[in-house]
């Protein structure tokens, strides 16, 4: 079972160093827009390789939209999804 704080605070955290967002990732509502925060498409693809890496997991190709990597929250169902038994 995953923890979903410490999943936020990883989220967090690969967010603020490949998200490039114009906003204080840590002052971010979980539902907030990443998009609108200043998140780029380029840097979607960057946040996508880093929360691999960081959770150990494969986003499969049917993950692989826009709507998944739009929120914290939207990213914490994805990888709950994913680590899912």
């Amino acid at each position: 079972m995953i923890d979903v704080q410490e999943t936020e605070t990883t989220i967090r955290t690969v967010l603020r160093d490949h998200g490039r967002l114009k906003q204080d990732v840590a002052a971010l509502d979980a539902g907030a827009d990443l998009y609108q925060s200043g998140m780029t498409s380029h840097a979607s693809v960057n946040v996508m390789l880093a929360l691999e890496g960081a959770f150990d997991v494969e986003f499969p190709d049917h993950m692989l939209k826009r709507n998944v990597f739009s929120s914290i929250a939207s990213i914490q169902r994805a990888l709950a999804e994913l680590s899912a038994p």
